[in-house]
């Protein structure tokens, strides 16, 4: 399963990059975040264990694990890297990328995940983690960044 979600922000490529690359900062940031847990870190590279809630008439608490990343290598495409380790979202790769669009930034988040389980249709999974976690969260996540980002001044 390959899914993107994007936004359009009217704030500058590096002030968005700048607000979403330390994700120890995302409970700070963003309201739907309850706790992220730095497991380890080697340079740029951290392991963390992410706890969110997913939105809805009732949270759902959400847990999982990932190696993160940042990519500021290409200023036409900023880049934020995740690597899902553990929990039902394991073996998924996320790519921020941040690009300039018009005065502002585009952000787009890819999400890649197969993971097939025994006796059931091989999307089966991936599916419910799309319609489950990836919409639901990814998209509150895009939009609480945009507004922030927005709100600390534009490009």
């Amino acid at each position: 399963m390959h899914a993107e979600i994007s936004v359009d922000v009217a704030a500058s490529p590096a002030r968005v990059f700048e607000l979403a690359q330390d994700v120890t900062r995302w409970p700070l940031l963003l309201p739907h975040y309850r706790k992220v847990t730095i497991r380890s870190r080697e340079g740029e590279r951290v392991q963390v264990e992410m706890h969110a809630t997913r939105p809805g008439r009732i949270g759902v608490p959400v847990s999982w694990h990932a190696e993160q990343w940042p990519d500021p290598s290409d200023p036409a495409d900023l880049r934020l890297h995740f690597r899902h380790t553990a929990g039902a979202t394991r073996g998924m790769a996320v790519t921020w990328h941040i690009r300039p669009a018009g005065a502002g930034a585009r952000v787009t988040i890819e999400h890649d995940f197969r993971r097939p389980l025994p006796l059931l249709p091989a999307d089966l999974l991936p599916v419910l983690i799309d319609r489950l976690f990836i919409k639901p969260i990814a998209g509150r996540t895009l939009a609480t960044f945009k507004a922030l980002a927005e709100a600390a001044g534009a490009c």
